[in-house]
């Protein structure tokens, strides 16, 4: 498995996350309807051109959800035991159909559990950017990490 345990995920690295992920109409239309999200803006073209951006906007819980996904190869996958929560989520640029999005992950801090001498909790501050540069997600999110084997 490629995920770091607690001990590897230093405060101050960085991950530049790939690949990248391009957004399909797929992905919008079944994330949205799954999750019984009726707001025409994603799910009819019509209506949506006629609003601000002229086009269906990408459901913005898919493109937090990515933006975390796209992480999980460097960071997580197989030594997280879950998230404990999300803060300070901000979506500063819309998401479209075949916006290709790019994540990097900071690592802002850790802390051992004082409870549970196998595990600590870790900081992630996650940033999502289009094919154009301009930032469409941040996420501060903390994970509990399982410590590496003695």
């Amino acid at each position: 498995m490629s995920g770091k345990y607690f001990e590897e995920l230093e405060p101050g690295a960085v991950f530049e996350h790939q690949p990248s992920r391009t957004v399909t109409e797929t992905d919008n239309l079944l994330f949205t309807t799954l999750t019984g999200n009726t707001q025409p803006l994603h799910l009819d073209a019509q209506f949506a051109e006629s609003t601000l951006h002229g086009q269906i906007l990408v459901n913005s819980v898919f493109t937090l959800g990515l933006c975390i996904g796209l992480s999980v190869t460097d960071t997580t996958l197989g030594t997280t035991l879950g998230n404990l929560g999300m803060d300070q989520t901000e979506f500063p640029n819309p998401v479209f159909i075949g916006d290709t999005i790019t994540v990097s992950t900071e690592i802002v801090e850790r802390r051992e559990s004082r409870s549970k001498p196998d595990r600590g909790i870790v900081t992630f501050k996650h940033i999502g950017t289009n094919q154009r540069g301009e930032i469409v997600c941040t996420c501060v999110r903390r994970g509990m990490m399982m410590r590496q084997p003695a």
